[in-house]
Formats: C-alpha cells, structure tokens, sequence
C-alpha cells in the first residue's frame, strides 16, 4: 500500500508545474497512483460527445490529477506551505503537525 501525505479536504499549495502558487482544497485522493485532484486546478480540455437525443456535446474543462509530491499542506495557524510532521500523544492516538510552527492540522 502506498501512502500519500495529504488527505481528502485539507488545503493546499501547488510547488511545481504551470499552477504553481495556487491553492485549493483536496477533493480526492489515489494513493495507488500516487496523485490527488484539487478543485480549481490544473484544468484539462476534454472533447465530449454527445450520449443521448438533446445532451450537448463539444469541448468542456474538468480538473486533472497531479502527482502529490507536487503539493504541500498549507497549515491553518502560519498560512504557510509546510511538511507534515507527526506526534504520537499520550493516550496513543497519532496527530499531524505543521513542521515550521508545531500547529496541529
């Protein structure tokens, strides 16, 4: 099984590629593939054809998947893109920690 660092719904930051410095939220996550899909980002043409009597076809946009090691969790505290870090606390239970102010995420 592979992990991927972020999950669906946090916030992040795009590092790299033509969308980089945007933000947007997680809307799905495919730890096999090693990518996640963020809602207004990295936009694909895609030509749809027209399935039933009436529906429109033609060329539409829709948000692609990019690689997760493209992306870093923006901390809610700091505001700032940043590892995830974890804490082990006393009652056993794991927590993600942002690495540069020690926030909870």
């Amino acid at each position: 099984m592979n992990k991927v660092h972020v999950k669906t719904g946090d916030t992040v930051m795009i590092i790299s590629g033509r969308d980089r410095g945007k933000k947007g939220k997680v809307m799905q996550v495919s730890p096999k593939e090693g990518k996640v899909i963020i809602e207004n980002a990295n936009f694909v043409q895609k030509h749809v054809k027209p399935r039933r009597m009436g529906e429109p076809g033609g060329i539409i946009k829709a948000e692609s998947a990019i690689y997760a090691c493209k992306v870093q969790v923006v901390c809610p505290r700091c505001g700032k893109p940043t590892r995830v870090g974890h804490k082990v606390l006393a009652d056993g239970t794991k927590e993600r920690i942002c690495r540069k102010c020690g926030e909870s995420l």
